[in-house]
């Protein structure tokens, strides 16, 4: 069956063959290419014997990069006011303790009854230590460091005073309470 059809395709084809001959030399042309020495064709390439090293390249940029960014190199503001003033530093150390002692026995006294009080208070607290952010920052401006330095200590009286009521007030309720309890008799 194949014979056929390559009989049948041969028939089809006739005289549409190429019948013209190759140019002068063709042959010995061929014969040349044909010994030359062979050239050994490697496998590997030259962008494929770059392509590691120039990973490894690439991923130790990335990963410098990454540790670079999560690395804070410009000093804080309060390292920053640290500088102009020591005493600062030492007093910010000193009032911060305080407060965050009283914040913590303050959060010890969470109780349905004081739930709201102390909402209120750690808001305000919140925007106390917002204005104590934007006073450094005044001072870092180069604004009158005196003033900016007495409304600073200040507003860690401030703080002082508002946590020593809210707990002055607790006590009060909790002695509310507990005399309330006494006298309830069944």
């Amino acid at each position: 069956m194949e014979e056929e059809n390559l009989e049948e395709l041969f028939k089809n084809l006739e005289g549409h063959f190429d019948s013209l001959e190759p140019e002068l030399g063709h042959e010995q042309r061929f014969l040349t290419k044909l010994n030359e020495p062979k050239k050994k064709v490697s496998i590997r390439t030259l962008p494929i014997i770059w392509w590691k090293p120039l990973s490894i390249a690439a991923s130790l940029a990335l990963l410098v990069a990454l540790i670079y960014g999560q690395l804070d190199l410009s000093p804080s503001l309060e390292e920053q006011v640290a500088d102009i003033s020591p005493e600062v530093a030492n007093t910010q150390f000193y009032f911060a303790s305080l407060i965050e002692e009283q914040v913590r026995e303050l959060e010890a006294e969470d109780s349905p009854e004081t739930k709201k009080i102390i909402s209120d208070t750690m808001n305000q607290l919140k925007k106390l230590e917002q204005d104590y952010s934007h006073l450094e920052s005044e001072l870092l401006k180069g604004g009158n460091s005196k003033l900016i330095l007495s409304a600073m200590i200040t507003n860690f009286q401030t703080r002082i005073d508002l946590l020593n009521d809210v707990l002055s007030q607790i006590e009060t309720i909790k002695n509310l309470k507990k005399y309330d309890d006494e006298n309830f008799t069944i």
